[in-house]
């Protein structure tokens, strides 16, 4: 009986010893977790939060089309330009040491191999693919191919055309090798003008045609750098009253209320330009 009442004893015993230690782990694992309460919930939402992009440190020329390119976009992406006026200081030592190619827009970033990046459309392209921005450059290489093939062609076919058309008028000075940069004739001159001015009207049915191609911009229902790029370069022609076909001013309109502000204060100060012009040409 004594052997009986002792087995009897220890298997209770065997019974709750585990259950004790899942009491006891239990309990330890409940000091360690942390305390999730409504207080800490915003906290730890806002941890979640993505980082602010850093702003861009961009040195521009407020007249230029060009510059004004790179301060919309940079406005546009949301990376809260850093600007600094070049105007006298391109061809500085400073600057030069910097940039000897003396151009604007240019932007500086210790990511770069040389630390600084000029032409608008190689800069918009940089920053694109530095903070993914994929509504503005898509990353699919048969959309991406068809919007630098329009970056391309406007800055080698368009933008000649509409440089020997505005320049004269806008006081700029003309590339080495065209006529309006050389000694010829008043009247050779404003024939050359005019004849660039004649032939901006292909191109731009270009645009209209097979990059735009029924779409509201070259990036689709949205504009992309390309866009950017061209609603830029068509707000010269108000310097020689170039007329506009219909869709290319309401195109400029669209881009102009898609962007917002983003658009319409770089381009306040080309528009103020381009109007003390004429207004001088007037006097």
């Amino acid at each position: 009986m004594a052997k009986t009442a002792t087995k009897s004893a220890k298997k209770p015993a065997a019974k709750a010893a585990p259950k004790a230690a899942a009491k006891t782990a239990a309990k330890m694992t409940a000091k360690a977790a942390p305390k999730v309460t409504a207080k800490a919930v915003p906290k730890l939402a806002a941890k979640a939060k993505p980082a602010k992009k850093p702003a861009v440190k961009l040195s521009m020329l407020r007249p230029s089309v060009n510059n004004m390119t790179v301060r919309v976009f940079a406005r546009a992406a949301g990376l809260d330009p850093a600007e600094t006026d070049a105007w006298g200081h391109t061809r500085s030592p400073e600057f030069l040491a910097r940039n000897p190619a003396h151009l604007t827009p240019m932007i500086e970033d210790k990511g770069l191999p040389r630390g600084v990046l000029w032409e608008s459309c190689a800069i918009m392209q940089y920053l694109a693919n530095k903070h993914g921005l994929e509504k503005f450059y898509p990353k699919a290489p048969a959309k991406r191919a068809m919007i630098d093939s329009a970056m391309f062609y406007l800055v080698g076919t368009l933008y000649p055309y509409v440089a020997r058309a505005t320049y004269p008028a806008l006081g700029f000075p003309q590339y080495a090798g065209e006529v309006g940069h050389s000694d010829a004739h008043p009247d050779k001159k404003s024939e050359a003008q005019k004849a660039a001015m004649a032939a901006i009207a292909e191109p731009l049915e270009v645009f209209h045609s097979f990059f735009r191609n029924g779409k509201p911009f070259i990036g689709g229902n949205s504009p992309s750098i390309a866009d950017i790029r061209l609603g830029a370069t068509l707000e010269f022609l108000a310097v020689v009253d170039y007329a506009l076909p219909k869709w290319a001013k309401e195109y400029m309109a669209a881009l102009e209320k898609k962007l917002g502000k983003a658009y319409a204060e770089p381009a306040g100060d080309v528009r103020g330009y381009i109007a003390h012009v004429k207004s001088q040409a007037k006097a």
